[in-house]
């Protein structure tokens, strides 16, 4: 989905408050859905963030972010994310509460020290061969499961990401379902995902490119403009699951999203 932004002139003020800049987005449109806290403890807060609610303040969205409602709800203006999930994505995200353990919390997510499974909708179709870069199937008999490999790359201001031909930066394991229902008159399936890279919009654009764009999808194939508050049509992708071994405490952690995927 891509904004209508009301123009920032009529709708923002910048104020001083001890000495920072903060940003007052006026008109904001609420967004009707909410977070749920999957997990707390000293050191970090994980939710299962709901679809269209930004993981931080960016563009016109300020209050109705996670991490503002989070840090209004429990009054700790130094909670930040250890990562980010796209607005339009639903699924678990990790915050740290504390200053002095954010590095700890960010090195494991930009080290790519993590397991992600997300979960999406698709049509059910025949694989098309892509542009660039290269589709491998683990076994030569079945279309799925099959690894997707290509170099992707994004331009600042425009909002597609896109693959050139290049040595390859982004790589997802991507296997089908076995579950599929018509949604709109379409059979759709769902698709498990696996991104073994972490580039902007990368498994948005792997399935794109192999002829299965997620449904919902209002950028891939093509840019389609909604008004900002029609929350009619989500994107059907979900950070289904999130593995790692806690840096701070040694134990390992996972958790599982609820969100659903259709009409489920």
């Amino acid at each position: 989905m891509v904004p209508s932004e009301p123009d920032r002139a009529s709708q923002e003020e910048v104020v001083l408050r001890q000495g920072r800049r903060h940003r007052y987005v006026i008109a904001e449109p609420h967004i009707p859905f909410e977070y749920e806290v999957l997990y707390e403890d000293d050191g970090i807060i994980v939710i299962d963030k709901p679809h269209f609610l930004a993981t931080t303040p960016r563009g016109m969205w300020y209050r109705e972010t996670a991490l503002i409602r989070l840090r209004e709800r429990y009054g700790e203006p130094d909670i930040v994310p250890a990562h980010r999930l796209d607005r339009l994505t639903a699924g678990v995200v990790v915050f740290v509460r504390k200053p002095e353990l954010r590095g700890a919390y960010q090195m494991l997510f930009q080290e790519h020290r993590t397991v992600k499974t997300y979960e999406c909708l698709a049509p059910l179709a025949p694989v098309v061969r892509p542009r660039y870069g290269t589709v491998t199937r683990i076994d030569r008999n079945q279309p799925f499961p099959l690894v997707r490999r290509s170099h992707i790359a994004k331009d600042r201001g425009r909002l597609q990401a896109y693959e050139i031909p290049a040595a390859v930066n982004a790589e997802s394991l991507i296997e089908r379902g076995d579950n599929p229902h018509i949604i709109d008159g379409n059979v759709v399936i769902n698709y498990v995902l696996h991104p073994k890279t972490g580039k902007t919009h990368q498994l948005r654009v792997h399935m794109n490119s192999l002829g299965l764009p997620i449904l919902g999808d209002d950028f891939y194939p093509d840019v389609i403009q909604r008004p900002y508050d029609d929350f009619s049509r989500p994107l059907e992708l979900v950070a289904r699951r999130l593995e790692f071994d806690d840096p701070v405490t040694g134990e390992s952690r996972a958790f599982v999203s609820n969100a659903l995927l259709g009409d489920a």
